[in-house]
């Protein structure tokens, strides 16, 4: 792909936050958008823009047949897919105690198998053209995690280790990956994205219950500008070089250089009773 072709991007997610930001930003830059949502009445802000630059589709990443069905389609309405961006995705807050196993197993199968499932639909497409791009919506949380955010942090890191190992598997076919990090940004994602524990417990008040208060009390005071990460986004994607981790903001930035200090700080306090566990040489 030549850097003067317009891109056809799949996004999930875009009926608010990250992924109705990016859309916005795709179609004023002239690429075309295959955007997707639970439902279809979510997207009215997409679906009288040109057909010829803008499809909507309704999707759930809750289900592998429905993904099967809609990517094939999304390739069909422009004849090939380039970006896949998975930003469907919600939150639970709660002590790991305090959830319950169904909160568990759906933020998993919305936060990762979902996006998994996509992949995997989508990989066919990227492959017959040699290119493309998958962009995997992370957060702080996987970055360095916090308590009440156990289930949450998991399913975002979860969502990086197979990205790190898609950025290797898939480079001999032109494919590249990019994990976006992003911190605090003015979304709608603890109003209307943020999930309360099934079964709260008094004694997780200081630990999960504050730290659930803290998100509460941030909500519309959130530092980050959803159009600028936007704009960061597609400036990675459109790079000859893009970037495995795409960190944004302030806070993120200043966490990921606490989390790598702190890291080597404790690695080189335990070398000495970690490294001598390998076998001598020559055993």
């Amino acid at each position: 792909m030549s850097d003067t072709e317009t891109r056809v991007w799949l996004i999930t997610g875009c009926s608010s936050g990250f992924g109705r930001a990016l859309a916005r930003h795709v179609l004023a830059s002239g690429e075309r958008l295959v955007a997707t949502a639970r439902r279809l009445e979510d997207l009215e802000e997409f679906s009288n823009q040109d057909p010829a630059l803008c499809r909507c589709m309704e999707l759930d990443v809750n289900f592998p047949a429905q993904i099967q069905k809609v990517v094939p389609e999304a390739a069909q309405a422009f004849g090939h897919l380039d970006v896949i961006v998975n930003n469907a995705g919600y939150g639970v807050v709660g002590a790991l105690e305090e959830l319950s196993a169904a909160q568990i197993a759906a933020n998993f199968t919305t936060n990762f198998f979902g996006p998994i499932e996509v992949i995997r639909a989508a990989l066919p497409f990227l492959k017959a053209r040699g290119a493309g791009h998958l962009v995997n919506i992370s957060a702080a949380a996987a970055i360095s995690n916090y308590p009440g955010f156990s289930i949450y942090g998991a399913t975002k890191c979860a969502l990086e280790g197979a990205s790190e190992a898609l950025e290797a598997e898939l480079k001999p076919f032109g494919i590249r990956v990019t994990i976006v990090q992003p911190g605090p940004f003015r979304t709608e994602f603890i109003g209307r994205s943020l999930e309360p524990a099934a079964h709260p417990r008094q004694e997780y008040a200081p630990s999960s219950g504050k730290f659930a208060r803290l998100l509460q009390s941030m909500d519309g005071k959130q530092p980050g500008d959803p159009a600028r990460a936007a704009e960061a986004i597609f400036k990675a994607v459109h790079s000859p070089t893009p970037p495995l981790r795409l960190v944004l903001g302030k806070y993120a930035h200043d966490k990921v250089r606490q989390k790598l200090a702190a890291g080597l700080a404790e690695l080189e306090k335990w070398e000495e009773t970690g490294l001598p566990t390998d076998l001598p040489r020559g055993s």
